[in-house]
């Protein structure tokens, strides 16, 4: 396990899935927890268990698609932990769909949430990092940010903005931000949930059954908080052994 004690790590879409994960093994390692998303009751349960366990953690209820939500988020964790060392954007949605579908509406929400939600924690927490002269952004892709396939035309043109926009974001912040674009294959989580033709979400369903655990994006993540300050791991894509694309 890398040590990570008392580094502060500010998380969004942290109620299930990856988020979840991540608070928690990052608390096992010693961090300093602030959990974001919109489940009251679900960020409750996880900052409960963690604290039980003798880690050290907070929850906000936010929406990210709300910048001043991000700016609450990366205040509370200024306001309890006295600083923020890490925001991992994680927040994300993933309605697929034939584009003649015209699903606009869930087009508009991944927009949202993928994106905005990415951009908008950069706003909150860059001001911060460069007045402190540290900080790491994680933000979290997909594999359907480095190829395209059918029904994920606008899923992946979010993931690809995500890696876009968290490379120019490096080549800017100089020497000490650093950033990091986790891009996960099929991984154990709530996903598929958001896609509302059923057709879809059966073959997603069927695709799905090689996902591993949550918390093999989590350990990516510590390996990548876990580095000496001079040493930013940029990307990293995680698979199953078993997903061929």
């Amino acid at each position: 396990m890398f040590d990570l004690k008392g580094k502060v790590v500010a998380i969004t879409g942290a109620s299930s899935g990856i988020g979840e994960a991540a608070a928690r093994l990052l608390a096992t390692a010693g961090a300093k927890v602030v959990l974001g998303a919109r489940r009251t009751d679900r960020l409750e349960a996880i900052v409960a268990h963690i604290r039980r366990e003798g880690g050290d953690a907070d929850f906000l209820t936010i929406d990210v698609s709300k910048r001043k939500d991000l700016e609450r988020l990366v205040k509370k964790a200024g306001d309890r932990f006295g600083r923020l060392d890490v925001l991992i954007g994680n927040a994300g949605l993933m309605p697929l769909s034939p584009l003649d579908q015209l699903k606009v509406d869930e087009w508009e929400r991944m927009i949202d949430v993928n994106i905005k939600g990415v951009l908008y924690g950069i706003a909150a927490a860059l001001p911060i990092f460069r007045k402190q002269g540290s900080g790491h952004f994680i933000n979290i892709s997909s594999v359907a940010g480095h190829r395209v396939s059918p029904n994920g035309a606008v899923y992946a043109g979010t993931k690809f903005a995500v890696r876009a926009i968290s490379e120019g974001l490096r080549q800017e912040v100089g020497n000490k931000v650093r950033v990091t674009v986790i891009s996960p294959g099929a991984v154990e989580s709530e996903l598929s949930s958001t896609i509302s033709d059923p057709d879809v979400k059966q073959q997603i369903d069927d695709y799905r059954k090689m996902a591993i655990p949550a918390e093999a994006i989590a350990s990516a993540m510590a390996y990548a908080i876990g580095q000496p300050t001079n040493v930013d791991v940029n990307e990293i894509l995680i698979r199953p052994t078993a997903q061929p694309t």
